[in-house]
C-alpha cells in the first residue's frame, strides 16, 4: 500500500491490535444483540423467527463491514475514529428501531442502516484516496451497498410480506456481494489478494462479538431470574442456563479459539478464511446464542411450566445453531469435522421426541448436559494431547478426516487455502 496514505494500518501484528474505539464502538451492539433476542421473544414463531433472522444478518452485517474497514485503516487516525463514532451513531439508531422494524419504525430501521452502510463505504472512498486498489475495492461495494439499499428503503416504504421479501433481497444481496468478488460491470472484481488484511485483529474483533452475544444471555438470565418471584425451581433454571452460557463460552475460546487465530495469522490468504470462517460461519454461533438466551428467558420465567412444540423448538435450536456454526468454523480452520459437535448435534436429536413430554427446566438441564459434554470433551482429549511442556503431541483422534473424493466440492463452496497454520499447530487443530 502507499505509504504516503497514513490512514492506512501499517501490516506489523502490533500495529493492529484492537483499540479502544473498536471497544467503544462494540457497545452499541450490545443493545443490538439484546433487541433481538427480545425480537425474538415477543414472536415465537416461524414468522417471528425469520424476521428476527434478517434483522440478525442486517446488523451483523453492518459490524462486520465496520471491522473490515477497522482493519484496514487505522482507528487510532483522527478523521476514521471520526468515521466510526458516527456509525456507531447510525447504529444505535438502527438498534433502537429493532422492535418496530416490522411494524411502524421500518424505515427508520431501514434508513439508519443504508445510511451507516453507504456513509461509512463513501468516507473510506476519501480516506483511502491514496491507495488506488483499496479504492477500487470500495468503489466495488459502493456499488453493492446502492443496490441492496435500493431495497431497504423500499422495503421500510413497504408493508407485510412486500417488506419480508424486499428485505429478503436486500440481506441477499448484502452476504452476496463479498462470494463475488464485489463484481461490477466495468469495474472488475476484488480478489481476496487485493483484500489483504491481518489475520490476529479480525479473529479478535470476531472474538469479542462472541464475548458481545454471551454477556447478553448472562444479562438476560440475571435480570429475568429478578424480576420473577424466587424459589427452588427459579434458581435450578438460573444455575443451569448459567453453566450452558459458561460451556458455550469454554467451547470457543477454550482452544479453538486460539487455534482460529492462528490459522488466518499464518494462512498466505488470511482474506479467504477472514471472509468464510469469520465473515459467515460465526453467523450461525451468534444466532446460537441469542437463541439460548431466549430458551433461558423462558424457562426461570416459568421453569415447571408444560413444554410446548414451539418452545421445545427454541430450546434445542440454540445449542443446535452454535455446535453447528463452530463445527463448519472447525472443518475451515482445520479441514476435519469434530466429532464431539457431530456427537452434541446427534444428542440434541435424541432429545426430541423427550422434550414434547417434560417440563421446560428438565429439557434445559438435558440441553446443557449436552454442551458440557461437548466442552468437557474437548478439554479431555485436548489435554491429553499435549506434551509436558505444552508442546502438541500425537495427532488428535477426536476429528473425521474428509474423504478424499469430497475435499474438491467443499473447497469450492468455501476456498481454504493450503497452508493454514504451523505443522504442529494444525495437528491439535484437528481435534476439536
Amino acid at each position: 500500500m502507499d505509504v504516503g496514505n497514513h490512514y492506512v494500518r501499517e501490516r506489523a501484528e502490533n500495529a493492529t491490535a484492537v483499540t479502544f474505539v473498536e471497544l467503544f464502538f462494540d457497545l452499541v451492539y450490545v443493545f443490538a444483540v439484546t433487541q433481538i433476542s427480545h425480537l425474538l421473544l415477543g414472536d415465537l414463531s416461524w414468522h417471528g423467527a425469520f424476521h428476527a433472522a434478517l434483522v440478525l444478518l442486517a446488523m451483523w452485517q453492518a459490524w462486520m463491514y465496520s471491522t473490515w474497514m477497522t482493519n484496514w485503516l487505522d482507528p487510532e487516525a483522527l478523521p476514521v475514529r471520526a468515521v466510526l463514532i458516527a456509525a456507531m451513531l447510525v447504529s444505535l439508531v438502527a438498534a433502537g428501531s429493532v422492535p418496530g422494524a416490522f411494524g411502524e419504525r421500518g424505515l427508520w430501521f431501514a434508513g439508519s442502516y443504508v445510511v451507516m452502510q453507504i456513509g461509512r463505504t463513501l468516507a473510506v472512498l476519501w480516506l483511502s484516496r491514496r491507495d488506488p486498489a483499496l479504492r477500487r475495492t470500495f468503489q466495488r461495494i459502493t456499488c453493492w451497498l446502492a443496490v441492496s439499499g435500493t431495497l431497504w428503503i423500499a422495503g421500510g416504504c413497504a408493508h407485510g410480506a412486500a417488506r419480508d421479501l424486499l428485505w429478503l433481497a436486500a440481506v441477499g444481496t448484502d452476504n452476496l456481494a463479498p462470494l463475488t468478488g464485489f463484481w461490477v460491470p466495468a469495474l472488475g472484481k476484488s480478489g481476496t489478494e487485493d483484500r489483504v488484511i491481518t489475520g490476529s485483529h479480525m479473529a479478535e474483533r470476531c472474538h469479542l462479538f462472541v464475548i458481545i452475544a454471551l454477556g447478553e444471555s448472562i444479562v438476560v438470565t440475571g435480570s429475568t431470574f429478578a424480576a420473577h418471584p424466587p424459589g427452588v425451581a427459579a434458581l435450578l433454571a438460573l444455575v443451569t442456563a448459567f453453566l450452558g452460557s459458561v460451556a458455550l463460552w469454554w467451547i470457543y475460546f477454550d482452544r479453538s479459539a486460539h487455534f482460529g487465530a492462528q490459522a488466518i495469522a499464518a494462512s498466505d490468504d488470511p482474506a479467504r478464511i477472514g471472509r468464510t470462517a469469520y465473515t459467515y460461519l460465526h453467523i450461525p454461533m451468534i444466532a446460537g446464542i441469542i437463541v439460548a438466551a431466549v430458551a433461558d428467558e423462558l424457562t426461570i420465567a416459568a421453569p415447571q411450566r408444560t413444554m410446548t412444540t414451539v418452545t421445545a423448538t427454541v430450546m434445542l435450536a440454540g445449542p443446535a445453531l452454535f455446535l453447528a456454526g463452530h463445527l463448519l468454523f472447525q472443518r475451515t480452520v482445520a479441514g476435519t469435522w469434530a466429532r464431539s459437535r457431530l456427537a452434541g448435534l446427534a444428542a440434541l436429536l435424541l432429545l426430541v421426541p423427550v422434550a414434547v413430554v417434560t417440563d421446560r427446566i428438565a429439557l434445559s438441564f438435558l440441553t446443557t448436559l449436552t454442551v458440557i459434554g461437548v466442552a468437557a470433551s474437548d478439554t479431555i482429549h485436548g489435554r491429553e494431547r499435549e506434551a509436558p511442556h505444552g508442546t502438541p503431541a500425537a495427532p488428535a483422534q477426536d476429528a473425521v478426516p474428509r474423504p478424499a473424493a469430497a475435499r474438491g466440492s467443499l473447497a469450492a463452496a468455501s476456498p481454504v487455502p493450503r497452508r493454514l497454520a504451523p505443522p504442529a499447530d494444525r495437528k491439535d487443530l484437528h481435534g476439536q
